[in-house]
């Protein structure tokens, strides 16, 4: 029986490489809210010969995730791992400057859809499956107010998950990429050279196997 893996975030950046280099060997579920993006990776997917299932969705709408999860369950009965790179990157800012709306939309997605996506995968992985996430610790930098707590907290979940499925599973991993030029990260810094960054493909290959351990 064919692997699956779940990329929540996998239109671009680390999230499509990551989707590439497990295509071989897995099926694809790849959730993303740009279609454009999506069906440029599954093209991609596709000429190497793997095969994926696109869902153009947004993680922070609650039905959404209900709905993908119930459709996983229903044509798979379950997940073998669940990559989770999406995030929200609000625009840097001092701390008394952040937008309510800029938070408001950091912690629904970084934290609130992250918190429902966990307890609706956690039985699609049963206690075989693996969940991976991505650390970019910015917590406490400043202008990051915004994106490093959100970020951080969402970690936090990650790890208080981590340590209660210990002994029971699913397995939680989390990682710290490198540097890259992604899109998240141009909008934190429009004016660095990019060509001192990792880049995505390279930077999948060097975490693939900490993934799939």
């Amino acid at each position: 029986m064919t692997k699956t893996v779940l990329i929540t975030g996998a239109s671009r950046g680390l999230g499509a490489a990551l989707a590439k280099a497990l295509a071989p060997t897995h099926h694809i579920i790849a959730v993303g809210k740009t279609v454009g993006a999506l069906e440029e990776l599954d093209d991609a997917i596709q000429a190497s010969g793997g095969h994926a299932t696109l869902a153009p969705m947004d993680i922070g709408v609650d039905a959404a995730m209900q709905q993908l999860c119930r459709g996983i369950y229903d044509r798979w009965g379950r997940l073998d791992l669940w990559l989770h790179t999406a995030v929200h990157a609000a625009p840097l800012t001092p701390a008394g400057h952040i937008g309510p709306k800029d938070l408001a939309k950091s912690m629904a997605v970084n934290i609130e859809a992250t918190a429902r996506l966990i307890a609706y995968v956690s039985p699609l992985l049963g206690t075989e499956g693996k969940a991976v996430f991505f650390d970019d610790p910015r917590g406490g930098e400043q202008f990051f107010g915004s994106y490093g707590a959100t970020k951080a907290a969402q970690i936090a979940l990650a790890q208080s998950w981590q340590a209660e499925s210990a002994k029971t599973g699913p397995r939680v991993e989390i990682v710290t990429p490198a540097p890259m030029p992604t899109a998240t990260r141009a909008r934190f810094f429009p004016g660095e050279d990019r060509s001192t960054l990792a880049d995505p493909v390279a930077e999948a290959a060097r975490l693939l196997p900490a993934i799939l351990a």
